[in-house]
Parts: C-alpha cells; sequence; structure tokens
C-alpha cells in the first residue's frame, strides 16, 4: 500500500498563501490556491502567489484543485497557477461565481474546468473520495473538506468558526463532524488563525447594532470599507442604511463586481436603489449617502487608499464624514492601516476601527471552538494550519490539552512533508517551496513599481512642504519612456541588450521602449536579489543629478490631469479613453487611441508608441479644441 503524503505549499508559518497538497501513489489534489498580500518592506509588489515548482515536476499527479470558499487568501493565486495546469476546479455556487471574475479577468473563463459541489454530496477524484462539509466563517457558502483515501480519512477544516445564529442561515454542520469521528479520522487539519483568543468568536449578528449607533450617529455620508468577498457584512450594512434613509452606493471594481455576483446567485439582497461610483449619486444630501467600498487594509490601489490621499477622481473627504473600517488588522498590515487612519483624519473624517469600536467580529474559531473541532473529529493525529509559527504551536498545545498525545501531533512549515501510514506517521525530507512576486503587470516583473516608489520618497525629501499635485507631475516627468531611455542611454544599457529582428527603431539605435524597460528590470533585478533599499539606493545614484535640477516651478500638469480638472470645475462627466487600434508587434508597436467628452460632445485621436503617450496626445487635442 502506498504512503500518504501532506505537503503544505503555502499557509503555514505565515497568513494567506493557502495551499495544502494531498498526495498518494500517482495521485494527488490540491486543497486552495491562495495568495498573500505583501508586507510593507516590498515596495512594487501587489500580489504574493506560492511557488509550485515542486508540482511543476510532478504535472501529471495534481488531479483537481478543491477550493474550501472564496476568500483571495484561498483563491487569489489560481488565475497564475492555472496557466501551468489544465486540472479541475471544484468549489460550491458562490466560490465559483466570485471566482469566474478573476478567471474573465485573466482569459481564462472559457477555458477552465470548473465544477460546482454541495454540502453533504460526495464524489471521487480516484483514489480520493471526498465530501464538503457545511462550516460558518465570514463568508457564505463555505465547506470542510472529508477526503477519504485508501488508508484513512484526512479533515481539512478550512477557515471556521461556530456560529449558531449565522446571518445568512447555512448552520455548522456539527452532525457530520461527528459522523466522520465516529467513523475514525485518521488526520485533522484545522485553522489556527484565532488560537490565541480565549473563549468562542462572537456570532456576525453581534456586529449589526453597533454599526447601526456610528451610522445613525453621522451627519456626512458614510464610507464602510470591508473585504469585497465579506457578503454578509455587506448585506448587514445595506439593511441598516435602508433603515437610516440612506442611499448605498458601491465603489471599487471588486466590491461592485463581487455584490452584483452575490446578488445575481441570491446570496445578497441590494434594494432597487442602490447605485454604483459611475453613476450620478453627487446631487444626494450627504447625510443620505452610504459608500461601500474596499481598502480596509491599506492597499495602495484601493479606493479609500486614494481617497485618504484626496487622489480618487469622484469621492471626497469633507468634515462630518465617517469611516468605518470593518474588518481585521491583518497581521503585517498595521502599520499601513495606520497610515490609512492618519490621512483620513487629516482629510477631517471620524473615523472607527476595531481597536475603538466594536465594528467588527472575526470569522475563525476560538480557543473553545477549537476543541470542540477536536472532540467531534477525534483524530489520531492532528496538524495545525492557517497562521504563523507561534499560532501552530498554541494549537498543538490545546490539541494536546483535549487528549491527542504530543507524539501524534506535528508543526508542518511550507515544504514539510508529513508521511502516513493507517499506523503511523513522520515528516521527512521537504520539497521546494517558496514565494513568487506578482506586480500586477507580470510574475516578478517589479522594476517600474520599485522605481516609482523610490523617486516619489525622494522628491517629498527634497520638497517637504510642496502639495501632492505639484509633485505628480514632476515624479511622471523621471519615470516617462523618454526620460527612462535617457538614463539608459547614459548607462551604456544598449550594448547589453540582444534583439529580434524588427525591433530595432528603424536604424540601428534600440528603441526607447526597449531600453526603458532593460532599466526597469535592472532596477526589479537589483531589488530581488538585495531589497528595497539597495534598489532605492541604485536608483538615487543614477537619478541623483536629475532630482537635484528639478524646478517645481517649472512643472506643467500632463494634458490627462489637465484635462480632467478642466471637466470637474465645470462639473461634467470624465472622459473616455478607447484604444483604436494596435499596429505592430512587440517593442514595435503603435497605439492609436480616442479621447472623448460625451458631455461637450467633443472627441480626438492621438498615436504613440505607448498606450499612455497615445493618450496623452488625445487629451491634448480635446484640450486645443475646449480652448478654441
Amino acid at each position: 500500500m502506498d504512503i500518504l503524503k501532506i505537503i503544505p505549499l503555502g499557509g503555514l508559518g505565515e497568513f494567506g498563501l493557502n495551499m495544502m497538497l494531498i498526495e498518494y501513489g500517482d495521485a494527488a489534489i490540491a486543497v486552495d490556491c491562495g495568495l498573500m498580500f505583501p508586507s510593507a518592506d516590498l515596495l512594487g509588489i501587489d500580489l504574493v502567489i506560492p511557488d509550485v515548482s515542486y508540482l511543476l515536476e510532478r504535472r501529471d499527479k495534481l488531479k483537481a484543485i478543491v477550493l474550501t470558499h472564496a476568500h483571495e487568501d484561498h483563491v487569489g493565486a489560481l488565475p497564475y497557477i492555472l496557466e501551468h495546469f489544465d486540472v479541475p476546479i471544484f468549489g460550491t455556487r458562490l466560490t465559483l461565481g466570485l471566482l469566474a471574475n478573476k478567471l474573465r479577468e485573466h482569459d481564462l473563463e472559457d477555458t477552465v474546468d470548473v465544477r460546482e459541489i454541495t454540502a453533504g454530496v460526495p464524489w471521487d477524484i480516484a483514489p480520493f473520495r471526498i465530501e464538503g462539509i457545511r462550516v460558518t466563517h465570514s463568508l457564505m457558502d463555505c465547506l470542510a473538506l472529508a477526503i477519504e483515501t485508501p488508508i484513512g480519512t484526512v479533515i481539512h477544516t478550512g477557515d471556521f468558526k461556530i456560529d449558531n445564529t449565522p446571518m445568512e442561515g447555512e448552520m455548522f454542520d456539527f452532525q457530520r463532524f461527528a459522523a466522520y469521528g465516529e467513523k475514525g479520522v485518521l488526520l485533522l487539519l484545522s485553522d489556527s488563525t484565532n488560537v490565541e483568543r480565549s473563549g468562542h468568536t462572537p456570532s456576525e449578528r453581534e456586529v449589526g447594532s453597533n454599526l447601526e449607533q456610528i451610522i445613525r450617529r453621522s451627519s456626512g455620508k458614510v464610507l464602510v470599507s470591508t473585504f469585497s468577498s465579506s457578503i454578509p457584512r455587506i448585506q448587514q450594512v445595506v439593511e441598516i442604511s435602508e433603515r437610516c434613509e440612506r442611499r448605498v452606493v458601491l465603489s471599487g471594481r471588486s466590491m461592485i463586481r463581487n455584490s452584483q455576483v452575490a446578488a445575481e446567485l441570491g446570496y445578497l439582497q441590494l434594494p432597487r436603489n442602490a447605485m454604483i461610483e459611475s453613476e450620478h449619486w453627487h446631487d444626494l444630501p450627504a447625510d443620505r449617502l452610504t459608500l461601500l467600498t474596499t481598502g480596509s487594509q491599506g492597499e495602495p490601489l484601493s479606493v479609500l487608499h486614494r481617497v485618504a490621499l484626496n487622489d480618487h477622481k469622484t469621492i471626497k473627504i469633507e468634515r462630518g464624514d465617517t469611516v468605518i473600517l470593518s474588518s481585521k488588522f491583518i497581521p503585517g498590515n498595521e502599520k499601513t492601516i495606520a497610515n490609512l487612519i492618519n490621512h483620513l483624519y487629516r482629510r477631517g473624517a471620524e473615523v472607527h476601527y476595531e481597536k475603538v469600536s466594536e465594528i467588527h467580529v472575526s470569522g475563525h474559531a476560538s480557543q473553545e471552538e477549537l476543541k470542540i473541532m477536536l472532540q467531534l473529529t477525534r483524530p489520531r493525529y492532528f496538524v495545525p494550519i492557517h497562521g504563523e509559527y507561534r499560532h501552530l504551536v498554541r494549537h498543538r498545545r490545546l490539541a494536546q490539552e483535549v487528549g491527542i498525545p504530543e507524539e501524534n501531533c506535528f508543526i508542518l512549515e511550507d515544504g514539510d512533508v508529513l508521511e502516513l501510514t493507517a499506523h503511523s506517521a513522520q515528516k521527512t525530507i521537504p520539497v521546494q517551496v517558496g514565494k513568487v512576486f506578482v506586480d500586477g503587470k507580470g510574475v516578478g516583473d517589479v522594476g517600474d513599481g520599485v522605481l516609482g516608489c523610490a523617486i516619489a520618497e525622494a522628491l517629498c525629501a527634497k520638497f517637504p512642504g510642496l502639495p501632492e499635485g505639484r509633485l505628480t507631475p514632476l515624479r511622471a516627468a523621471l519615470v516617462r519612456e523618454e526620460c527612462l531611455a535617457d538614463v539608459a542611454r547614459d548607462l551604456q544599457l544598449a550594448e547589453c541588450v540582444r534583439l529580434g529582428e524588427g525591433e530595432r527603431a528603424g536604424t540601428a539605435e534600440v528603441r526607447p521602449s526597449i531600453l526603458a524597460d532593460a532599466l526597469e528590470a535592472v532596477f526589479g533585478a537589483v531589488f530581488l536579489d538585495g531589497g528595497y533599499d539597495q534598489a532605492r539606493a541604485a536608483i538615487l545614484r543614477v537619478y541623483g543629478e536629475r532630482i537635484e535640477a528639478l524646478d517645481p516651478g517649472a512643472a506643467m500638469k500632463d494634458a490627462k490631469t489637465q484635462l480632467q480638472e478642466t471637466l470637474q470645475a465645470r462639473r461634467l462627466k470624465l472622459p473616455e479613453y478607447r484604444v483604436m487600434a494596435v499596429k505592430g508587434e512587440a517593442h514595435c508597436q503603435t497605439f492609436e487611441v480616442e479621447c472623448v467628452v460625451e458631455d461637450l460632445g467633443l472627441s480626438a485621436v492621438g498615436e504613440g508608441s505607448s498606450r499612455r503617450r497615445a493618450e496623452q496626445r488625445a487629451a491634448e487635442g480635446v484640450l486645443s479644441r475646449i480652448g478654441s
């Protein structure tokens, strides 16, 4: 009989990145495939995903990926991993509904085999038989998994808590866990996120009354920021806003899309008069508005972050407004969130967050619930999952308190291998794992973000009293393609570039776009090799004279910014940029973009070697017509 292997590829030793491989003979399944948001020192990085090199070397073994629920730390890496694997994805109705948006973004919706599963209905992926067991969490349609293998049953809890009064009415299935405990559980893999909290985690319903008190007291508009997948929390805010006679406005791409998907599937009840950010809601009185948005973790590209920096095109904070961060501070994000809160206070908002107001409850089990899970399943072997190392240690101690022998409790970290037979378990030689950085353009392509951050820091230090609106064009001047190409020429990078046929600028000269990419690649390599401090030092050595020579008084706003401010001053709809054509291949491309100002009936077309340059020229054309 073959050996059963448990191999965490992510999620053990950190929060996020959850991916557990269960392997038997020539077959393996992965439970979840999550991402992790970068820590504050990883400037320029948007996402972190698991390194699946171990699986790539055994591509034929992976038979399926099974999802416990739709949170980013459990599904967010899928679009990147599925570039390498053609396997079915199993998940519940809501999980697959929310996942569809991600697949659509990556042009994978029509190519990925997704299969809907229902709690309590087993299915087979030979040699495994799997049943989803209903659990409660901060999201609906969540499952634990009972995985029957040839040598015994493995239970993977996913994320869970025991909520006896859940918002959606889907009850925690004590009966099925107990039934498997009676039958015999070989191994329990259990969520450790809240193991440091004693007692029981409060019910989601307990948040509602506190949220309602805050919203009723607010004299201005209310911004509630939460995870876009936290459908029960969104439902509570919608219902409270209706009782307070406030219109609900959805803001942010993921908030709008996830809410619409949940509503279409029947998991969220939105009022008929709910609006989205692009609609004309500005004429409504501030004390009749609730905006639901993302960004509670201070994510740099989120709506709330841009609002806090007074950089959002439509939402502005005014005195009397209230901001509610209705989510947990994810470990590692504390400093980023603190900076966000400080900026919101500077704008005049009253800010409520978990340290000062009871406006969030966790979706994870506290100590007494973790004990209940252990007592229901009565496993022979136990492995704590989901958490930093200290959480895993405390959860192992908890398991020993309820009677699991010390020698049967194992702490694994990413890459560790636990081998099991029907009567034994042992850790063996670990496999290669790690973290892969994603910057939004591609895996590992981080130079652009690092360059922008370093330049922004240097400008803030040189011009400490200059407002953000005046710093932006200075930064833009230093990172535009022409400047990057000039810097690359100074460094003689053209001599290091090897080009294919047709990639030169009509002569022997290397195209500016290629030189710009090469320079960003160099800075990205320095960052990945030595970290941000080394990359910043390298950038400042190269850019030092250019930064010193800048004159903020002479800095002009680019055409797109001028056009946007002109239209905003007239309270007109912002311009729309449409790509009309892309000519050429690879680095020889020419973009043709049309800028349309619907309210004025004006449009202009611009061309450029990048979409950004084409948009600028189109905006210049519209500005000239407005001026005339």
